[in-house]
């Protein structure tokens, strides 16, 4: 169902860790958890634009597919090309484990950094 020459593009996945900083105040923090070969493939931008609480929001929607593996989650963030984008759908399975679909978004505001 997924051919190796569709997934031509690297994207890492990152799980959330919380720690205590000096003062025991909570801290949290990403971790990369792999590097995978992934298909990726954006939305038009037009969808992706919207007006929020008066905030002109950029949503930047991409389909990303992978090779099955388990404990990606909505939990995770994905890295890709410079890009953070947080996953925002349960990863489908494809065929009998042959791999995941997921939708991940980069959200951004205008002179914020996402």
């Amino acid at each position: 169902m997924i051919k190796a020459g569709d997934l031509n593009r690297r994207i890492t996945l990152q799980s959330r860790i919380t720690a205590q900083d000096d003062g025991g105040r909570p801290s949290v923090a990403w971790a990369d958890v792999v590097t995978v070969s992934a298909e990726v493939q954006d939305m038009l931008p037009s969808r992706g634009e919207r007006i929020a609480e008066g905030l002109n929001v950029a949503n930047r929607p991409c389909r990303i597919r992978i090779r099955y593996r388990e404990g990606v989650s909505p939990d995770m963030r994905v890295l890709y090309r410079g890009r953070t984008l947080r996953i925002v759908s349960m990863p489908a399975e494809l065929g009998h484990r042959e791999g995941l679909e997921f939708m991940a978004e980069e959200l951004t505001v205008e002179g914020q950094e996402p």
